[in-house]
Protein backbone atom coordinates (compact mmCIF):
# COMPACT_ATOMS: atom_id res chain seq x y z
CA UNK A 1 0.00 0.00 0.00
CA UNK A 2 1.49 3.32 -1.07
CA UNK A 3 0.50 6.83 -0.12
CA UNK A 4 0.31 10.23 -1.77
CA UNK A 5 3.87 11.54 -2.41
CA UNK A 6 5.16 14.13 0.06
CA UNK A 7 5.52 17.55 -1.60
CA UNK A 8 9.22 18.23 -2.14
CA UNK A 9 9.21 21.64 -0.45
CA UNK A 10 8.05 20.07 2.85
CA UNK A 11 10.49 17.19 2.99
CA UNK A 12 13.55 18.84 4.59
CA UNK A 13 11.61 20.29 7.54
CA UNK A 14 9.65 17.06 8.00
CA UNK A 15 12.87 15.05 8.08
CA UNK A 16 14.19 17.31 10.85
CA UNK A 17 10.97 16.94 12.83
CA UNK A 18 10.92 13.17 12.37
CA UNK A 19 14.54 12.90 13.54
CA UNK A 20 13.83 15.06 16.61
CA UNK A 21 10.86 12.89 17.54
CA UNK A 22 12.87 9.70 17.05
CA UNK A 23 15.42 11.03 19.54
CA UNK A 24 12.79 12.28 22.02
CA UNK A 25 11.84 10.45 25.19
CA UNK A 26 9.11 12.55 26.78
CA UNK A 27 6.89 14.53 24.41
CA UNK A 28 4.18 17.09 25.16
CA UNK A 29 1.72 17.79 22.36
CA UNK A 30 -0.29 20.99 22.33
CA UNK A 31 -2.52 23.03 20.03
CA UNK A 32 -4.34 26.34 20.04
CA UNK A 33 -7.03 27.49 22.47
CA UNK A 34 -10.46 25.97 21.83
CA UNK A 35 -9.03 23.10 19.82
CA UNK A 36 -10.98 22.17 16.70
CA UNK A 37 -11.15 18.89 14.81
CA UNK A 38 -7.86 19.59 13.04
CA UNK A 39 -5.86 20.38 16.16
CA UNK A 40 -7.46 17.57 18.16
CA UNK A 41 -7.28 15.01 15.34
CA UNK A 42 -3.67 15.83 14.52
CA UNK A 43 -2.68 15.55 18.19
CA UNK A 44 -4.49 12.22 18.61
CA UNK A 45 -2.79 10.80 15.51
CA UNK A 46 0.70 11.91 16.55
CA UNK A 47 0.12 10.66 20.10
CA UNK A 48 -0.89 7.22 18.87
CA UNK A 49 2.18 7.01 16.64
CA UNK A 50 4.60 8.11 19.36
CA UNK A 51 3.06 5.83 21.99
CA UNK A 52 3.63 2.97 19.59
CA UNK A 53 7.31 3.92 19.52
CA UNK A 54 7.51 3.69 23.30
CA UNK A 55 7.62 7.43 23.97
CA UNK A 56 6.06 9.04 27.04
CA UNK A 57 3.37 11.27 25.59
CA UNK A 58 1.01 13.83 27.08
CA UNK A 59 -1.41 16.30 25.51
CA UNK A 60 -1.49 19.60 27.36
CA UNK A 61 -3.73 22.15 25.65
CA UNK A 62 -4.36 25.68 26.92
CA UNK A 63 -8.09 24.85 27.08
CA UNK A 64 -9.80 21.48 27.68
CA UNK A 65 -9.52 18.79 25.01
CA UNK A 66 -12.90 18.90 23.21
CA UNK A 67 -15.29 16.15 24.23
CA UNK A 68 -16.47 15.80 20.64
CA UNK A 69 -13.07 14.36 19.68
CA UNK A 70 -12.06 12.44 22.80
CA UNK A 71 -12.98 9.16 21.09
CA UNK A 72 -9.94 9.70 18.83
CA UNK A 73 -7.47 9.46 21.72
CA UNK A 74 -5.46 6.25 21.90
CA UNK A 75 -5.40 6.62 25.70
CA UNK A 76 -7.68 8.96 27.68
CA UNK A 77 -5.04 9.28 30.38
CA UNK A 78 -2.58 11.19 28.18
CA UNK A 79 -4.63 14.40 28.36
CA UNK A 80 -3.60 16.70 31.20
CA UNK A 81 -5.46 19.70 32.57
CA UNK A 82 -3.19 22.76 32.18
CA UNK A 83 -4.48 24.18 35.47
CA UNK A 84 -3.77 21.03 37.51
CA UNK A 85 -0.72 21.33 39.81
CA UNK A 86 0.77 18.05 38.53
CA UNK A 87 0.77 19.30 34.94
CA UNK A 88 3.61 21.69 35.70
CA UNK A 89 5.87 18.71 36.43
CA UNK A 90 4.79 17.04 33.17
CA UNK A 91 5.82 20.15 31.25
CA UNK A 92 9.13 20.41 33.12
CA UNK A 93 9.96 16.77 32.42
CA UNK A 94 9.31 17.00 28.67
CA UNK A 95 12.38 17.03 26.44
CA UNK A 96 10.24 17.90 23.38
CA UNK A 97 7.16 20.06 22.85
CA UNK A 98 5.29 19.53 19.60
CA UNK A 99 2.94 22.39 18.68
CA UNK A 100 0.20 21.55 16.19
CA UNK A 101 -2.15 23.74 14.15
CA UNK A 102 -0.71 27.08 15.27
CA UNK A 103 2.62 28.86 15.20
CA UNK A 104 1.73 31.77 17.48
CA UNK A 105 2.77 31.83 21.16
CA UNK A 106 -0.36 33.71 22.25
CA UNK A 107 -2.55 30.97 20.76
CA UNK A 108 -1.16 28.31 23.14
CA UNK A 109 -1.72 30.38 26.28
CA UNK A 110 0.21 29.35 29.39
CA UNK A 111 1.92 26.51 27.52
CA UNK A 112 4.10 29.12 25.79
CA UNK A 113 5.99 29.61 29.06
CA UNK A 114 7.30 26.03 28.86
CA UNK A 115 8.81 26.28 25.39
CA UNK A 116 12.21 27.47 26.57
CA UNK A 117 12.92 24.26 28.47
CA UNK A 118 12.56 21.77 25.61
CA UNK A 119 13.14 21.16 21.93
CA UNK A 120 10.26 22.78 20.07
CA UNK A 121 8.66 21.41 16.91
CA UNK A 122 5.81 23.00 14.98
CA UNK A 123 3.41 21.81 12.28
CA UNK A 124 0.91 24.41 11.10
CA UNK A 125 -1.08 25.23 7.99
CA UNK A 126 -2.13 28.78 8.87
CA UNK A 127 -0.87 31.93 7.20
CA UNK A 128 2.50 32.98 8.65
CA UNK A 129 2.45 35.74 11.25
CA UNK A 130 5.06 38.19 12.53
CA UNK A 131 5.18 36.59 15.99
CA UNK A 132 6.07 32.93 15.52
CA UNK A 133 7.20 30.13 17.81
CA UNK A 134 10.90 29.40 17.41
CA UNK A 135 12.02 25.85 16.73
CA UNK A 136 11.93 23.35 13.89
CA UNK A 137 8.93 24.68 12.03
CA UNK A 138 6.92 23.59 9.01
CA UNK A 139 4.23 26.15 8.27
CA UNK A 140 2.49 25.65 4.94
CA UNK A 141 -0.82 27.32 4.15
CA UNK A 142 -1.10 25.19 1.02
CA UNK A 143 -2.01 22.21 3.20
CA UNK A 144 -5.75 21.73 3.61
CA UNK A 145 -5.25 20.95 7.31
CA UNK A 146 -2.51 20.27 9.82
CA UNK A 147 -3.71 16.69 9.51
CA UNK A 148 -2.29 16.70 5.98
CA UNK A 149 1.11 17.69 7.36
CA UNK A 150 0.91 14.89 9.95
CA UNK A 151 0.16 12.50 7.09
CA UNK A 152 3.32 13.72 5.34
CA UNK A 153 5.34 13.43 8.55
CA UNK A 154 4.44 9.76 8.87
CA UNK A 155 5.30 9.29 5.22
CA UNK A 156 8.75 10.82 5.69
CA UNK A 157 9.23 8.73 8.84
CA UNK A 158 8.38 5.66 6.74
CA UNK A 159 5.77 4.39 9.19
CA UNK A 160 4.54 1.05 7.90
CA UNK A 161 1.02 0.98 6.51
CA UNK A 162 -1.71 0.29 7.43
CA UNK A 163 -1.38 2.73 10.32
CA UNK A 164 -3.01 2.12 13.71
CA UNK A 165 -6.70 3.04 13.82
CA UNK A 166 -6.14 6.07 16.07
CA UNK A 167 -3.54 7.45 13.64
CA UNK A 168 -5.61 7.15 10.49
CA UNK A 169 -8.87 8.27 12.13
CA UNK A 170 -7.19 11.29 13.71
CA UNK A 171 -5.78 12.43 10.37
CA UNK A 172 -9.03 11.75 8.53
CA UNK A 173 -11.03 13.71 11.12
CA UNK A 174 -8.58 16.60 10.92
CA UNK A 175 -8.99 16.83 7.15
CA UNK A 176 -12.76 16.29 7.10
CA UNK A 177 -13.47 18.96 9.70
CA UNK A 178 -11.07 21.61 8.39
CA UNK A 179 -12.32 21.25 4.82
CA UNK A 180 -15.96 21.39 5.95
CA UNK A 181 -16.49 17.82 4.74
CA UNK A 182 -14.62 18.69 1.53
CA UNK A 183 -16.81 21.76 0.84
CA UNK A 184 -14.43 24.64 1.56
CA UNK A 185 -12.02 26.27 -0.88
CA UNK A 186 -9.02 24.65 0.85
CA UNK A 187 -10.23 21.30 -0.54
CA UNK A 188 -7.86 20.29 -3.28
CA UNK A 189 -7.21 17.08 -5.16
CA UNK A 190 -4.66 15.92 -2.60
CA UNK A 191 -7.20 16.13 0.24
CA UNK A 192 -9.31 13.56 -1.57
CA UNK A 193 -6.28 11.42 -2.39
CA UNK A 194 -5.27 11.26 1.27
CA UNK A 195 -8.84 10.61 2.39
CA UNK A 196 -9.13 7.82 -0.18
CA UNK A 197 -5.97 6.15 1.06
CA UNK A 198 -7.07 6.40 4.70
CA UNK A 199 -10.37 4.75 3.75
CA UNK A 200 -8.36 2.02 2.02
CA UNK A 201 -6.44 1.60 5.29
CA UNK A 202 -9.67 1.04 7.18
CA UNK A 203 -11.31 4.37 8.06
CA UNK A 204 -15.11 4.12 8.01
CA UNK A 205 -16.45 7.45 6.62
CA UNK A 206 -19.99 6.79 7.85
CA UNK A 207 -18.79 6.13 11.39
CA UNK A 208 -16.69 9.32 11.39
CA UNK A 209 -19.66 11.31 10.10
CA UNK A 210 -22.02 9.91 12.72
CA UNK A 211 -19.63 10.58 15.59
CA UNK A 212 -18.98 14.19 14.59
CA UNK A 213 -22.16 15.36 12.90
CA UNK A 214 -25.03 12.92 13.34
CA UNK A 215 -25.07 12.10 17.04
CA UNK A 216 -26.26 15.20 18.85
CA UNK A 217 -27.22 15.51 22.54
CA UNK A 218 -30.52 17.27 23.24
CA UNK A 219 -28.73 20.21 24.90
CA UNK A 220 -27.06 20.98 21.58
CA UNK A 221 -30.43 21.10 19.84
CA UNK A 222 -31.70 23.45 22.54
CA UNK A 223 -28.67 25.69 22.02
CA UNK A 224 -29.23 25.67 18.26
CA UNK A 225 -32.86 26.68 18.79
CA UNK A 226 -31.72 29.60 20.96
CA UNK A 227 -29.10 30.60 18.38
CA UNK A 228 -31.55 30.60 15.50
CA UNK A 229 -33.97 32.70 17.56
CA UNK A 230 -31.14 35.23 17.93
CA UNK A 231 -29.95 35.23 14.33
CA UNK A 232 -29.87 38.67 12.70
CA UNK A 233 -29.04 40.11 9.29
CA UNK A 234 -27.25 43.43 8.91
CA UNK A 235 -29.02 44.82 5.84
CA UNK A 236 -27.97 46.19 3.47
CA UNK A 237 -24.61 44.66 4.34
CA UNK A 238 -24.24 40.94 3.53
CA UNK A 239 -23.58 40.09 7.18
CA UNK A 240 -25.50 37.51 9.19
CA UNK A 241 -24.71 37.03 12.86
CA UNK A 242 -25.75 35.11 15.96
CA UNK A 243 -25.35 36.38 19.52
CA UNK A 244 -25.24 34.12 22.57
CA UNK A 245 -25.35 36.14 25.77
CA UNK A 246 -23.53 35.34 28.99
CA UNK A 247 -25.03 32.46 30.95
CA UNK A 248 -27.11 30.99 28.12
CA UNK A 249 -24.78 28.05 27.41
CA UNK A 250 -24.64 27.14 31.09
CA UNK A 251 -28.39 27.59 31.60
CA UNK A 252 -29.09 25.12 28.80
CA UNK A 253 -26.64 22.62 30.29
CA UNK A 254 -24.42 22.95 27.22
CA UNK A 255 -20.69 23.53 26.91
CA UNK A 256 -18.18 25.10 24.54
CA UNK A 257 -18.14 21.98 22.33
CA UNK A 258 -21.83 22.48 21.59
CA UNK A 259 -21.10 25.83 19.93
CA UNK A 260 -19.13 24.19 17.16
CA UNK A 261 -20.80 24.64 13.79
CA UNK A 262 -23.36 27.23 14.93
CA UNK A 263 -21.78 29.95 12.82
CA UNK A 264 -22.33 27.81 9.70
CA UNK A 265 -26.07 28.31 10.09
CA UNK A 266 -25.47 32.05 9.76
CA UNK A 267 -23.18 31.54 6.76
CA UNK A 268 -25.83 29.45 5.01
CA UNK A 269 -28.34 32.32 4.89
CA UNK A 270 -28.80 33.42 1.30
CA UNK A 271 -26.89 36.55 0.36
CA UNK A 272 -24.43 36.25 3.26
CA UNK A 273 -20.78 37.09 2.61
CA UNK A 274 -19.62 37.30 6.24
CA UNK A 275 -21.10 35.24 9.08
CA UNK A 276 -20.37 35.92 12.75
CA UNK A 277 -20.98 34.18 16.05
CA UNK A 278 -20.66 36.20 19.26
CA UNK A 279 -20.54 34.31 22.54
CA UNK A 280 -20.19 36.19 25.84
CA UNK A 281 -18.12 34.26 28.38
CA UNK A 282 -18.65 33.97 32.12
CA UNK A 283 -15.98 36.59 32.82
CA UNK A 284 -17.56 39.17 30.53
CA UNK A 285 -15.29 38.75 27.51
CA UNK A 286 -16.60 37.78 24.07
CA UNK A 287 -15.52 35.00 21.74
CA UNK A 288 -16.02 35.84 18.07
CA UNK A 289 -16.10 33.35 15.20
CA UNK A 290 -15.81 34.81 11.70
CA UNK A 291 -16.59 33.02 8.44
CA UNK A 292 -16.33 34.29 4.88
CA UNK A 293 -18.50 33.04 2.03
CA UNK A 294 -16.76 35.35 -0.45
CA UNK A 295 -13.37 36.96 -1.05
CA UNK A 296 -13.14 39.00 2.16
CA UNK A 297 -10.22 37.99 4.38
CA UNK A 298 -11.67 37.45 7.86
CA UNK A 299 -8.24 36.45 9.14
CA UNK A 300 -7.13 40.07 8.79
CA UNK A 301 -10.13 41.19 10.85
CA UNK A 302 -9.48 38.53 13.51
CA UNK A 303 -5.81 39.51 13.78
CA UNK A 304 -6.78 43.12 14.41
CA UNK A 305 -8.87 41.79 17.31
CA UNK A 306 -5.97 39.74 18.71
CA UNK A 307 -7.04 36.45 17.15
CA UNK A 308 -6.25 34.60 13.95
CA UNK A 309 -7.01 31.63 11.76
CA UNK A 310 -7.65 31.29 8.04
CA UNK A 311 -8.68 33.65 5.26
CA UNK A 312 -12.22 32.25 5.35
CA UNK A 313 -12.46 31.00 8.94
CA UNK A 314 -11.01 32.79 11.94
CA UNK A 315 -11.72 33.66 15.55
CA UNK A 316 -10.76 35.96 18.38
CA UNK A 317 -11.29 36.45 22.09
CA UNK A 318 -12.09 40.09 22.84
CA UNK A 319 -11.87 41.35 26.41
CA UNK A 320 -15.10 43.33 26.21
CA UNK A 321 -18.80 42.56 26.78
CA UNK A 322 -20.90 41.23 23.94
CA UNK A 323 -22.66 44.45 22.96
CA UNK A 324 -19.46 46.52 22.77
CA UNK A 325 -17.64 43.74 20.91
CA UNK A 326 -20.49 43.29 18.45
CA UNK A 327 -20.54 47.01 17.65
CA UNK A 328 -16.77 47.03 17.13
CA UNK A 329 -16.66 43.88 15.02
CA UNK A 330 -19.60 44.82 12.83
CA UNK A 331 -17.95 48.17 12.07
CA UNK A 332 -14.72 46.39 11.08
CA UNK A 333 -16.57 43.87 8.90
CA UNK A 334 -18.60 46.60 7.17
CA UNK A 335 -15.38 48.47 6.39
CA UNK A 336 -13.81 45.30 4.98
CA UNK A 337 -16.84 44.65 2.81
CA UNK A 338 -16.83 48.20 1.50
CA UNK A 339 -13.13 47.95 0.68
CA UNK A 340 -13.84 44.73 -1.21
CA UNK A 341 -16.79 46.26 -3.05
CA UNK A 342 -19.23 43.81 -1.47
CA UNK A 343 -21.23 46.08 0.80
CA UNK A 344 -24.70 45.12 -0.45
CA UNK A 345 -26.60 41.94 0.24
CA UNK A 346 -27.66 40.26 -2.99
CA UNK A 347 -30.25 37.53 -3.19
CA UNK A 348 -30.20 34.79 -5.78
CA UNK A 349 -33.02 35.13 -8.29
CA UNK A 350 -35.78 32.53 -8.19
CA UNK A 351 -36.30 30.62 -11.41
Amino acid sequence: MTGSPVPAHRRAALEEIAAALAAAGRVVLTTHVNADGDGAGAAAAVAAWLLGLGKVVHIVNPTPFPGLYRHLLPDQGIVRDPAHPETASVLRAADTVFVLDTCEPRRIGRIAGSLGRAHVLVLDHHVASDAAIAGIVLQDAAACATGELVYDLLGVAEVARPWPAAVREGIYTAIVTDTGSFRFSNTRRRAHEIAGELIEQGVDPEQVYRRIYATVPLRRVELLRYALDHLEVDDPYPITFISVERGVVERLGANADDLEGLVEHARSVEGTVIALLFRETADGATKVSLRSAGDVDVNAIARALGGGGHVKASGALVGEPLEATRTRVLAAVRAALEAAGASTRTVRAEW
